[in-house]
């Protein structure tokens, strides 16, 4: 769910950088009237990078675990509390503040989420553990592997008595 919504913040900052925010009208002497249009990014510099965050923090949640990744979790939230915050204070049209207001809520969420249930998510390579750690598998045939992986003769019963 955190990785969902960690996308979806995305795609909402960084889309709503790519609209456009302002047009004006511009009177030029010699040239008429011209329209000058700014894009999310040009209003609200921030949305990019806060999308890029977010999209980092997808890589950074799967590979850490525990209290770093709870710290993951305040770090994201901050940034999703400043991707509400800067279109809120930011001219322009209600539709593109409206996405990048979404788009920090979603990150917002996950952050929250992160700091909440970082305990129960699991991490890349959690399945890896130290040969010290490593449950007992009920399977025998599971076990046999897991000893040639750890480099133990699982048809040598006598190895046991030797050590």
């Amino acid at each position: 769910m955190v990785i969902v919504l960690l996308v979806l913040g995305a795609a909402a900052l960084w889309g709503s950088s790519r609209l456009t925010w302002t047009s004006q009208s511009v009177d030029r002497a010699g040239s008429g009237v011209a329209v000058v249009s700014r894009t999310g990014a040009e209003v609200v510099p921030g949305l990019v990078p806060l999308a890029v965050l977010a999209l980092a923090a997808i890589a950074a949640t799967v590979a850490l675990g525990g209290w770093v990744r709870r710290v993951l979790g305040v770090l994201v939230a901050l940034a999703g509390a400043g991707a509400v915050w800067l279109p809120g204070s930011a001219s322009g049209g209600a539709a593109p503040r409206a996405l990048a207001v979404a788009g920090g809520l979603s990150v917002l969420a996950a952050g929250v989420l992160l700091v909440w249930r970082a305990d129960r998510m699991t991490r890349l390579g959690g399945s890896y553990q130290t040969p010290g750690a490593a449950k007992r598998a009920a399977d025998p045939d599971k076990e046999m592997w897991n000893a040639l992986e750890r480099g133990d003769d699982p048809t040598d019963s006598g190895a046991a008595d030797r050590d």
